[in-house]
């Protein structure tokens, strides 16, 4: 647990010392993860002095964003976290596609910035990471490279990103505003696919010791930020769209992409609590878990080609795929104007919820997919429920649709291009590249990140077997309330909360 970033005891008491100081000097206070589950709970004065700070600003109290509860303004808080139910006319499927919205977020507009808040703060909390000697090292292919300097810049430390070249270009200039200095933003050969290129990176700078890599993938913080703040803000959605255990509408399955397996923890919570299955969702151009595939895709964001050590593969229940050119271009109709027409005007979708899809992003695109595919799949009703996350929005992702529509329309988007787009994937979303998963595809799939964690990066057999047994993912998640005690400690050492 150490290891993997879930220390309860304070493991350098001259770093813990030092990080005390930084803080007192900068004025920042962390929140607790019961208080981002809840940000009801956070101090009044907290929520007072939040009403003036932009949440794009690079100020500590921002931290006290780092919830699901931003309303439309991402300044106040809502009551219910802010989510879009789909309707028929849009999905094809009578059930209820519950997807709950990551671009409230503060400063990235995605909900990465929480996993790196949670795996951040609690090295900080137990002396294993020194703010005044280490950088913090963010490996991603997505958004959580961006979160991690968004989080460090506000917890007085030095974040460096390190993510494939071929990303989105709205990435490497939001990374650009935001890093202390222009080579803390690492560029690796590839794209989305190219995950083992940023390993590989990883073990260079790893070799000088102030260096510190939060490897999104094997960092425990990630999975149990998820679970303890992600999977009570999706409760709270499903239950304001009608869903109870016992009720008329039932919650039949939480679906994520993959991605680093910190959001699809969620799913284990919504799993305990409501009897749902859990589906992981990956590119089909790159069907890992499907198929022990391999390959290319710009589903940007999601993984691949590996099995992140923190998936708790034996509680998945479903694997599927989706295809990128379905998100390529489904990202094309929604935020053009000929697309939009088309979806009110011809398919008769409320222009409200219509002007709403540019929360979804390629990776949140693939999760609606996926969701629609799994309806189809079990033929669910209107009384059944797929809940899921817009994980960012269209905003990261302009240069990505002028290059589809440079590549699959070069005579324009107009409405007959619409219709086929609306048709082939909405409409014709279909249920083959999804498997149900008894013991043994569990044990294949398990079996696969053997290669990753154990020959390539060094984790020994037994911590990787441990794994199997959900005792282990149980002791993990105990951890949580010593480090929300830690945290307390924290704040009470550095005064700032008393002030």
């Amino acid at each position: 647990m150490a290891r993997l970033g879930a220390l309860e005891d304070i493991d350098d008491r001259a770093s813990y010392d030092r990080a005390v100081t930084r803080f007192r000097d900068r004025r920042i206070a962390l929140p607790t993860f019961a208080e981002l589950a809840d940000p009801a709970s956070m101090p009044d004065y907290v929520r007072k002095a939040l009403e003036t700070v932009d949440p794009d600003d690079a100020h500590p109290l921002n931290l006290f964003r780092v919830h699901w509860y931003n309303d439309a303004d991402r300044v106040s808080v809502a009551t219910v976290p802010a989510h879009l139910v789909l309707p028929e006319a849009l999905t094809g499927t009578p059930a209820r596609i519950v997807v709950a919205l990551a671009d409230r977020f503060p400063m990235i507009r995605a909900h990465k910035v929480l996993a790196s808040y949670g795996c951040l703060a609690p090295r900080i909390v137990t002396g294993q990471f020194d703010p005044t000697h280490h950088r913090a090292v963010w490996p991603s292919t997505g958004n959580y490279c961006r979160g991690g300097v968004a989080i460090s810049r506000l917890m007085g430390c030095r974040g460096v990103a390190v993510l494939p070249e071929g990303m989105s270009a709205e990435r490497f200039e939001w990374l650009a505003s935001w890093v202390e200095d222009p080579s803390d933003v690492v560029r690796t050969p590839g794209t989305e696919s190219n995950v083992k290129e940023i390993y590989d990176e990883c073990k260079l700078l790893a070799a000088d010791d102030s260096n510190v890599i939060f490897n999104q993938f094997s960092e425990m913080g990630n999975h149990l930020v998820h679970y303890h703040v992600t999977g009570p803000a999706l409760e709270a959605v499903v239950a304001a769209s009608g869903v109870h255990p016992g009720g008329v509408l039932r919650l039949r399955a939480f679906v994520s992409a993959t991605g680093s397996a910190g959001t699809i923890a969620a799913g284990e919570y919504l799993k305990e609590r409501h009897g749902s299955q859990i589906v992981a969702v990956e590119a089909l151009e790159c069907p890992t878990l499907l198929y022990n595939g391999f390959g290319e895709h710009n589903i940007q964001g999601i993984g691949d080609k590996h099995v992140p050590l923190i998936h708790n593969v034996m509680e998945t229940d479903v694997v599927t795929a989706v295809t990128d050119r379905a998100t390529d271009q489904l990202n094309v109709l929604f935020n053009t104007d000929s697309g939009r027409r088309h979806l009110v005007d011809r398919r008769g979708v409320d222009p409200n919820l219509v002007a709403a899809l540019s929360s979804f992003g390629l990776s949140s695109i693939c999760n609606v997919l996926a969701s629609i595919k799994y309806a189809k799949y079990h033929g669910l009703s209107e009384r059944d429920a797929v809940v899921t996350v817009a994980t960012d929005g269209a905003s990261m992702y302009g240069s990505e649709r002028d290059r589809v529509l440079r590549r699959d329309f070069p005579h324009g988007f107009d409405e007959l291009a619409a219709a086929e787009v609306f048709a082939e994937h909405l409409l014709g979303v279909t249920t083959d590249h999804l498997r149900e998963l008894d013991l043994r595809e569990r044990e294949r799939i398990f079996n696969l990140g053997y290669f990753t964690w154990v020959e390539q990066q060094g984790i020994c057999v037994d911590e990787f077997s441990a794994r199997k047994s959900q005792s282990f993912w149980r002791d993990a998640r105990a951890v949580m309330s010593t480090l929300d005690d830690r945290i307390r400690e924290f704040n009470a050492r550095t005064g700032v909360m008393a002030g």
